[in-house]
Order: C-alpha cells, then structure tokens, then sequence
C-alpha cells in the first residue's frame, strides 16, 4: 500500500532528479541520491515522512544485506555453501546456510527456478521493445529523441497515461 508519506517521497526524488537532468536528459543515481539525502537532512519532515523514509532506509539495508549474503559459488571449493551464506526461501522467510534442511534447499531450488523464469520472460519483452524500437529509429534517421519516435511512430501521446501510472 503506498501512504502519502510514500507518494511525498517519491515526489521529493522526482524533484530532485528532475532538477539533476541535463540537457541530454542524463543524471547519475550517486547525484540522485546525494541530493535527496540532502533535501532530506535540510527539511522539518513531518513524523509520517520522517517514518517513511527512515521504513525505506532499513529495507534498503536489510536487502542490500541480504544480497551480501545470497549463496555464490566459492572459487576455492567451487560449491555455494558457506554457513553464514542465507538462503530466501520466498514470503520474506529467510535461513542461515548452515542452518538448512532439506526441504530449504528444495523450496530455495525452486524459487530460485522461478525467479530465472520470470526474468528470461521479462527481458524477452525488453528484447522485443528494444528491437522494435530500434527498426524505428533506423526507419526515422531524422528522429532524434524516444519522445518524438514514439510519438511519431507509434501514436503515444500523455492523455494514454493515467496521472497516478506512475506515481
């Protein structure tokens, strides 16, 4: 569920990014995330939004830890196992390696089956987008900018979007 608190985030990140962009439509996410740490610090936030983004920082931490942590193949004995590894094992439930039985590896086996299958169907529809597009821009050499192509080409225009699409 996205609270205002949320919706006040994202907005503050919008601002910011927007505010980044350069004239080639181009920002660095370490820019991004300077100056919305920065915005942050420097506003009188509310206790909802302070809640928020302090709720965004930890799970941040929390995933980012967990990444650290996700089983890898070790170069030195050429298996995933190390103890302190841990293993997702779906529904936010999480176990140490060491730790392990076997129905974890069967259900972290098959999460992890699942979830390659869900990124190879997405990235065929990137894939697909992608050439599309790109047979665009070679048929349209004076078009310069996806904006125009796609407006041009394709037909998009603002009104096909919902306001809240996005946000």
């Amino acid at each position: 569920m996205t609270t205002p608190a949320d919706l006040r985030l994202r907005r503050i990140v919008e601002q910011n990014a927007v505010a980044l962009t350069g004239s080639d439509g181009r920002f660095h996410k370490s820019d991004l995330t300077a100056a919305v740490r920065e915005h942050l610090t420097r506003e009188d936030l509310d206790p909802h939004l302070m809640a928020a983004a302090l709720d965004k920082l930890a799970q941040s931490a929390v995933t980012g830890w967990g990444e650290e942590r996700n089983p890898r193949r070790w170069q030195n004995t050429g298996r995933f196992f190390h103890p302190r590894s841990v293993m997702k094992l779906g529904n936010g439930i999480r176990v140490w390696m060491g730790r392990s039985t076997d129905s974890d590896m069967v259900q972290w086996s098959r999460l992890s089956r699942k979830n390659r299958a869900h990124v190879i169907r997405a990235d065929d529809k990137v894939q697909d987008y992608a050439h599309e597009v790109i047979a665009a821009y070679r048929a349209h050499k004076d078009i310069v900018c996806l904006e125009d192509l796609e407006r041009t080409v394709f037909g998009w225009s603002e009104d096909q979007m919902a306001p809240a699409v996005l946000f």
